[in-house]
């Protein structure tokens, strides 16, 4: 199959070579970039003392770049969604990795539930834009939460050549949308709003409910959701009869 991936092209790389692994044939397409705060994430990490929760790997490329100054803080607990967040984590020198296998709300429920110290506030390195869900469950747990925005996405926009080549010269045959930000950015270009009949016959697989709401209501029926909010969930719709 022809699949698009609208990844930011350093966590894309890896989504195309594993599509390759499984024959097929991938097609970068990144709508977004990271613009990374290396400074606002160490004076975080020196400001506080208790737990850091990442929803976003994207925040743990972030750490990476404070290199030694990161070592004192390798022991503090760490909540991470996903596994793939979790072992990018474990792999940068975190040594009590926390894994929630759902999203954000799934994330703060966790938490709750292995949360040792009620005293301190507990450390979100936090992109932007960002889901709400996370930080809206927190306060609903009454869990004490500080927010630091250690990266942004800045938006690309491909040009009307590229999008032509993917979806009328060579019709893509899937497209994988990782949040709704990307589904509504993929939604608003102008070459796609000008010609809604090219996504006709294209698959969007959306990695949860949130994100398909995000696909426009005549695209619906060609919407598929995986089952669990992960990479290796969202790749298996593409085999699902």
């Amino acid at each position: 199959m022809r699949v698009v991936v609208t990844r930011p092209q350093h966590s894309g790389e890896r989504t195309i070579s594993r599509l390759a692994e499984m024959g097929h044939e991938a097609f970068p397409l990144p709508l977004s970039e990271p613009m990374h705060d290396v400074d606002a994430a160490r004076q975080a990490l020196s400001d506080t003392q208790d737990a850091i929760a990442i929803t976003s790997a994207e925040a743990i490329r972030a750490l990476a770049g404070l290199g030694q100054s990161l070592a004192p803080h390798l022991d503090r607990p760490l909540f991470a969604v996903g596994k793939a967040t979790a072992k990018k984590a474990r792999n940068l020198g975190f040594t009590h990795v926390l894994t929630s296998e759902g999203g954000g709300i799934e994330l703060a429920e966790l938490i709750a539930r292995n949360r040792t110290s009620t005293q301190q506030p507990l450390l979100y390195l936090a992109g932007l834009p960002r889901a709400a869900g996370f930080e809206t469950r927190l306060t609903e747990l009454n869990i004490p939460l500080r927010t630091v925005e250690c990266y942004h996405m800045l938006d690309i926009t491909p040009d009307d050549a590229a999008l032509r080549k993917l979806f009328v010269d060579t019709r893509a045959d899937a497209v994988l949308l990782y949040s709704r930000q990307t589904a509504l950015r993929f939604f608003s270009l102008s070459f796609l709003r000008q010609r809604p009949d090219v996504l006709a016959p294209t698959r969007f697989l959306c990695l949860s409910e949130t994100i398909a709401d995000a696909v426009p209501a005549l695209l619906r029926a060609h919407v598929d959701i995986a089952d669990m909010p992960d990479e290796d969930s969202l790749l298996a719709l593409l085999t699902a009869e």
